[in-house]
């Protein structure tokens, strides 16, 4: 009986991440919100017909906010988190870079609006990850403002031809 008490103990010690039904709550609202935030992004841009839509704004949210949620339950210090925040904006950079378009023309790129969407949603996970709620749901609200009313260079040339 012993090694199932050790097999047991062991399966226990590695589920512990959680200390207490408040941190649980806390962790699950956090990456709940930021998939939710990403979500709501996304389905803008996938009602516009871009490719970056729902999901990959979901995943992006959610995917930040895990990466700072962790460390920050791991009690890392504040120069850690730093750099764990330097490392998710160079690689959501780096996978917004693949959405830019650019035709034989030099005039002509495409993608730097999805690319800054993408690029924002994972500061808003990253903001929901570090408890700042508030901060990202205005920052949300702000990118959906952008979006909707401030018109984009290719309306202005439609609107001139």
């Amino acid at each position: 009986m012993p090694i199932w008490d050790t097999i047991l103990n062991t399966i226990g010690a590695e589920f512990s991440d959680l200390s207490d039904i408040e941190m649980g709550t806390r962790i699950t609202l956090r990456l709940l919100l930021a998939a939710l935030l990403g979500g709501m992004l996304g389905y803008e841009r996938a009602s516009q017909g871009k490719a970056a839509g729902v999901r990959t704004h979901m995943l992006v949210a959610l995917g930040a906010a895990l990466f700072v949620v962790v460390p920050e339950q791991a009690g890392v210090a504040e120069d850690a988190m730093s750099r764990v925040t330097q490392g998710v904006i160079a690689g959501v950079g780096f996978l917004c870079a693949g959405t830019i378009l650019k035709s034989e023309r030099d005039t002509d790129v495409r993608g730097l609006t999805t690319a800054a969407g993408i690029w924002l949603t994972a500061a808003i996970g990253v903001a929901v990850g570090v408890g700042y709620e508030i901060t990202a749901i205005i920052s949300a609200l702000m990118v959906l403002f952008v979006l909707n009313v401030i018109p984009s260079s290719s309306d202005k040339k439609s609107t001139q031809e």
